[in-house]
């Protein structure tokens, strides 16, 4: 009868089929982490696109452009202006305006006039536009006017084996610009 002991000792030094088994030991761990990377850069790039939307409507929210508006109406169409530029910013960026959202929490600034210092509801959109709000404080003065324009974005993973797959998060976006004068 033939021992089996040289016969184990020879399949222990053999190294043939070592690299089969490490690449099947690290190609999925690498394959969630590019996925990731993949995933987080979409969030990163959707973060860049509303933050600009945001800030595009701010600017265009503080750049008097009505000739013919006046007093409440005059506040009215500015919004209107900050949420066009704002929906159109994110159908630039192939992004759906209609997924914007209210944030959770409205940013709390001091009126600069009698106006109420809420979220503008007349544009008829998620996107929140304040005005005119007061950005900073000076001592011994009203500080600087302006306008204020928030929202949020909802963003889903697709990480397989993580808990953050299929999770939906909130990215958010504000942006305040000085009101310019006439």
């Amino acid at each position: 009868m033939r021992s089996f002991a040289p016969l184990f000792r020879k399949l222990a030094r053999e190294t043939l089929g070592a690299e089969i088994a490490e690449a099947a030991a690290v190609l999925p761990l690498m394959f969630l982490i590019l996925l990731g990377i993949f995933w987080f850069g979409q969030a990163f790039s959707i973060y860049g696109a509303i933050t600009r939307a945001a800030q595009d409507g701010a600017r265009a929210g503080a750049v008097p452009y009505c000739a013919t508006c006046s007093g409440t109406n005059m506040l009215s169409q500015y919004a209107t202006n900050a949420v066009n530029a704002v929906q159109t910013d994110l159908q630039l960026a192939k992004l759906d305006p209609t997924l914007a959202q209210y944030p959770t929490t409205q940013p709390v600034f001091n009126s600069c006039s009698s106006a109420s210092s809420t979220c503008n509801t007349s544009a008829s959109t998620n996107v929140c536009v304040q005005m005119p709000v007061q950005l900073t404080t000076i001592s011994g003065s009203t500080g600087v006017c302006g306008v204020s324009v928030s929202f949020r974005y909802p963003f889903q993973f697709w990480l397989p084996f993580t808990t953050l797959n299929n999770q939906k998060v909130w990215i958010a976006a504000s942006a305040r610009v000085r009101i310019e004068s006439h």
